[in-house]
C-alpha cells in the first residue's frame, strides 16, 4: 500500500464530511496537525461535538461527554469501564479535572470514508445511549434539587422528564422513612 500524505488524509476526511453533509470548522491546533470540529445532532444529548485532529500518524477523535460527576464516582467509573468493552475504536477517559470524554485513534493507512463514518457513528451512539445513565449516576442529587426548584417556581420540567423516575423513587424512599418512625 502506498503511503498517504497528511494532506491526502485531510482531503479524504473533509470530502467524506462534505459528502455526508456534516458541518465542520477548522480550528488552530497549536501543533502540526489540522483540527476539525464537527457537531453531530443527538437525542438525549442534543449536540455532540467531536474534535478530529488530522496529522502524520492518522486521525485522533475526542468528544466531551459530561463534566466531572458530583457523586457516586465509583458507580460512574464502573459504568464507563463496562461500556468500554462494547465500543468500537473509542474509549471513555477522564481529563485532568475528571470530565468525561470519548477518545479514539485511527492510523493514516486505516482511515477511509467508511471508517470515519464508523468512528463518528460509534461516538454518537455511545453518547446518546450513555448520557442519561451517566447523569443519573453522577448527578442524581442535583437533578432532584433542580426538579424541586423548578416545581416550586412553576418552571418547565420538559428537559428533566427523562429523570422523573428519580423523583418518584426519592418520594417513595421518603414515605418509607416516615412510615418506619
Amino acid at each position: 500500500m502506498s503511503e498517504r500524505s497528511e494532506s491526502d488524509l485531510l482531503d479524504m476526511v473533509t470530502e467524506a464530511l462534505d459528502e455526508h453533509e456534516i458541518h465542520y470548522e477548522r480550528h488552530a491546533s497549536g501543533g502540526p496537525e489540522t483540527v476539525l470540529v464537527v457537531e453531530l445532532p443527538g437525542e438525549r444529548k442534543l449536540k455532540t461535538a467531536v474534535q478530529l485532529s488530522v496529522g502524520r500518524q492518522g486521525v485522533r477523535f475526542e468528544s466531551f461527554v459530561c463534566r466531572r460527576p458530583d457523586e457516586d464516582f465509583e458507580d460512574v467509573y464502573r459504568y464507563l469501564l463496562q461500556q468500554n468493552r462494547k465500543l468500537y475504536g473509542v474509549a471513555y477517559t477522564l481529563d485532568n479535572v475528571g470530565d468525561i470524554y470519548l477518545v479514539g485513534r485511527c492510523s493514516t493507512e486505516s482511515m477511509t470514508p467508511d471508517e470515519l463514518d464508523r468512528f463518528l457513528g460509534q461516538i454518537l451512539e455511545a453518547v446518546n445511549k450513555d448520557f442519561n445513565p451517566l447523569l443519573e449516576l453522577g448527578f442524581h442529587s442535583a437533578i432532584r434539587k433542580e426538579w424541586a426548584w423548578r416545581t416550586s417556581r412553576g418552571e418547565s420540567l420538559k428537559n428533566l422528564r427523562a429523570f422523573e423516575h428519580l423523583i418518584e423513587k426519592s418520594e417513595d424512599e421518603s414515605k418509607s422513612d416516615i412510615a418506619e418512625t
